[in-house]
């Protein structure tokens, strides 16, 4: 399997072929992405809530961006990753989300960057750009900024909300995005912003008209069980069968059930040494 580069990308979208996206957060989830044969893989700040147990995505850091990063990419060899700029890494000033962004590409092994915000993050995406690192632009529903948006809420859904993506989407382009990521916003909305936009734009929670869509492992798995966004369908419920195999691995173990004779290694010398071993500590 050959790893998508952003060229891959275009053709995708002049071809109308849909790209699958999704996120993962360590080894073994981007093994399985890959074998499936996945187009991108997001290592999302998500991870904060999905693998760490943190409320929202605040609390994230660039160690554990580029840690995760890092296992995925070891997971993930021939796929293109996308790393996360969590909370913080981007928004000082163009210099520091510059000097961010690089050491993200040179510590984690990512193939590009995501950073949330529209028209007021231009500068930051026009600086990592310039910089020669492949930027993926956010709006919708933005997770850093949950509290400014009242919480975890769709937006575009009026005529002034719309308006507002439409202006960030456009700006984000001509700042120097490579493709951008649409999430909780109406399909009305998604279908023209994919009109007006040249770069790819893909979907989480935005509908068909984009040109790919993007889930949560944790969410299309059945694993996180705090909520589930409206947006997601579950392919498994991984949650569910984990806790039936542990509650079955207490019981054997509390029945004497395990371990059997199959799972233990026997002595290979005669027992008649072993049991003058024995003797010895008596």
């Amino acid at each position: 399997m050959k790893k998508k580069t952003i060229l891959d990308l275009r053709a995708m979208k002049s071809k109308g072929e849909k790209l699958t996206w999704m996120t993962a957060y360590d080894f073994p989830m981007a093994s399985f992405a890959e074998q499936a044969g996945i187009d991108m893989i997001l290592v999302g700040d998500s991870m904060g809530m999905v693998v760490m147990g943190y409320e929202d995505t605040i609390p994230v850091t660039m160690d554990d961006c580029i840690s995760h990063c890092q296992a995925v990419r070891r997971g993930a060899k021939n796929t293109l990753i996308v790393g996360d700029m969590p909370f913080m890494s981007y928004q000082v000033s163009d210099e520091s989300a510059v000097i961010n962004a690089g050491r993200f590409l040179k510590e984690s092994g990512v193939d590009a960057v995501k950073l949330e915000g529209g028209r007021r993050m231009c500068s930051r995406i026009k600086a990592i750009a310039e910089a020669g690192i492949l930027v993926c632009g956010h709006i919708g529903l933005t997770p850093q900024s949950s509290g400014v948006l009242g919480g975890f809420k769709a937006q575009g859904r009026t005529v002034e909300s719309a308006r507002e993506l439409i202006l960030d989407a456009i700006a984000i382009e001509e700042a120097g995005a490579q493709f951008l990521l649409l999430e909780a916003v109406p399909p009305e909305v998604t279908e023209f912003i994919v009109s007006k936009l040249s770069i790819p734009v893909y979907s989480i929670g935005a509908g068909t008209p984009c040109d790919g869509q993007l889930i949560i492992c944790g969410d299309m798995l059945g694993m996180f069980q705090a909520f589930t966004p409206k947006f997601v369908k579950k392919y498994a419920n991984i949650a569910e069968v984990t806790v039936n195999a542990i509650k079955e691995y207490c019981d054997d173990v509390r029945n004497l059930k395990f371990p059997e004779d199959k799972h233990v290694y026997h002595i290979s010398d005669d027992i008649s040494e072993f049991e003058k071993l024995f003797k010895e500590f008596e």
